[in-house]
């Protein structure tokens, strides 16, 4: 590990899936975070996007130490499905029980308005009774923000759904028969939570690096070994648990009110970073050693570990089976990946272009702003093809019933 700020003259090589797919600022913005004395390896998915720090769908390994701002400010935002033993055709026969559901048995939005729920409304979970609450008087003061936000979904683009999931063959791992399932599919994270620590952390350690060269301020890092790191590390594992939990009580809230069981369930992190071996890819050092990856929307995808990619809110998503792909550092993309930004689209897409996708699509929407149209999104599929080396694919979920936050 180096403490040195100075950046390297040229960013180490790293490889890039879908690269006619990614705008060239995104790529710009990678090559800076490979510029980091601290950086060891890196990949950028084909969903990549630009973002704050590193792209959406960047992935960066580093020497010893972790960057708040590469983990992102939603901490463990991840997707839960499960599935049920259930055709899918009950959706049409039952449409308002299961809208009412997903109406009733989360939140969605920012804020005490939409985004949480009355005390009285609250359920319970044993993540809040985890000591590490009490591990720093930072997290004590957010344990009331989780109690109100547990089991919500936040804004933006995270969504519950209803849909279809299709296998075309048996799959032991999951345990299903092929066939046709319906199935429960959610996008949220670690919600107010992860979003003050994160900034916390990332003011820290940009006051940590005055001398940081100011295009790559907020990959400020912090050292494992140091308290701040350290600090960081075991908040950033507590948000995740957290998020974890979340989904959890999404799941069996809106499952108890349709009054079904699951009979499987796959569920993974997008922003996060972990301690991993990795040969590296770069020839940076020779052999395995242990790094710190962090994956800014991106999908863990090492050999047989299974995740889920989604689509917009009208293109199917995917369950997955991850390759192992070393290049990729065990990664892969973590959804379709926006052609636009927020304001650009609710510029150029009408309400009638997007309700008319919609219903081609057979998908009833509940909430969604202009800005998480599917137009908005670089089709699924073409995101899929770019890494056939990364992933398997093992079923395929085509979205009914969607629930986001209003506009």
């Amino acid at each position: 590990m180096t403490d040195q700020t100075k950046l390297r003259n040229e960013p180490l090589d790293y490889q890039i899936w879908g690269q006619e797919q990614i705008d060239p600022e995104a790529i710009a913005q990678m090559d800076q975070a490979m510029r980091l004395p601290v950086s060891v390896a890196g990949a950028l998915m084909p969903d990549a996007h630009i973002g704050y720090g590193i792209p959406i769908g960047g992935v960066l390994a580093t020497d010893g130490v972790v960057i708040p701002y590469a983990v992102g400010v939603d901490i463990a935002c991840r997707m839960r499905l499960s599935v049920f033993q259930d055709s899918p055709n009950v959706i049409g026969q039952r449409v308002e029980q299961f809208k009412k559901a997903l109406m009733e048995q989360t939140r969605f939005g920012v804020g005490r308005k939409g985004g949480e729920w009355d005390p009285r409304e609250q359920v319970d979970h044993d993540v809040l009774d985890d000591p590490d609450w009490q591990a720093t008087k930072y997290l004590a003061s957010l344990k009331d923000t989780a109690f109100r936000q547990l089991g919500t979904s936040g804004g933006g683009n995270h969504f519950a759904n209803w849909g279809a999931l299709t296998l075309e063959k048996d799959d032991e791992q999951l345990g299903l028969k092929a066939g046709r399932y319906l199935a429960l599919l959610s996008h949220s994270g670690s919600r107010g939570v992860g979003y003050k620590i994160a900034n916390h952390y990332s003011k820290l350690a940009m006051d940590l690096h005055p001398q940081l060269d100011k295009s790559v301020r907020h990959l400020a890092w912090l050292a494992l070994g140091s308290q701040a790191g350290e600090e960081y590390w075991l908040a950033m594992q507590l948000a995740g648990r957290f998020a974890a939990a979340n989904h959890e009580v999404i799941h069996q809230r809106i499952a108890k009110a349709m009054k079904l069981k699951p009979v499987a369930v796959v569920e993974n992190h997008h922003n996060f970073a972990w301690k991993e071996r990795i040969a590296s890819p770069t020839g940076y050092q020779q052999g395995e050693r242990e790094v710190i990856v962090h994956r800014k929307g991106a999908t863990p995808a090492g050999r047989n570990v299974l995740g889920i990619i989604p689509g917009s809110m009208a293109d199917p998503g995917y369950v997955v089976r991850g390759q192992g792909n070393v290049a990729s550092i065990n990664s892969a993309a973590h959804g379709a990946g926006r052609l636009m930004g927020r304001k650009e689209a609710k510029r150029s897409i009408t309400k009638t272009q997007r309700d008319r996708y919609l219903k081609e699509h057979h998908v009833i929407l509940i909430g969604g702003g202009l800005d998480e149209s599917p137009q908005v999104y670089k089709p699924i599929d073409s995101v899929m093809a770019a890494q056939e080396d990364l992933v398997d694919i093992v079923g395929r979920f085509e979205p009914r019933i969607v629930r986001m936050a209003n506009e």
